[in-house]
């Protein structure tokens, strides 16, 4: 019987999604976690205007891929770009390399 139970808990169980895009308002009560937060821009675009402690790693950039593999896994992610495409891209990259949880700002930096 308690094998049973345990089954049907394991079959019903979701597994919590790799990557959340979020509002505005729940990415800045999630930065209140101190959690890394990666705007994932040209040099260009970050210079120009950029979230406040935000580091970052340009997705177009040739070790964009060696640059986001050297980072904790395990830890919980904030990302974004201008408008949510390379943020997206980078988000299921990060997901593909294992990390565990990655927040992507929704409509990015141009919502911000």
């Amino acid at each position: 019987m308690k094998k049973l139970i345990l089954l049907l808990f394991i079959a019903c169980a979701k597994e919590l999604p790799v990557i959340e895009t979020v509002e505005k308002e729940t990415f800045q009560q999630l930065m209140q976690n101190n959690y890394p937060l990666l705007d994932v821009r040209t040099p260009q675009e970050f210079q120009s205007g950029h979230i406040e402690n935000a580091l970052n790693i340009n997705f177009n950039a040739p070790d964009f891929t060696d640059k986001i593999s050297a980072l904790d896994k395990e830890q919980p992610f904030l990302i974004y770009c201008a408008v949510g495409g390379r943020s997206t891209r980078a988000a299921t990259l990060m997901k593909s390399l294992g990390f565990k949880k990655v927040y992507e700002l929704k409509g990015g930096y141009n919502n911000w």
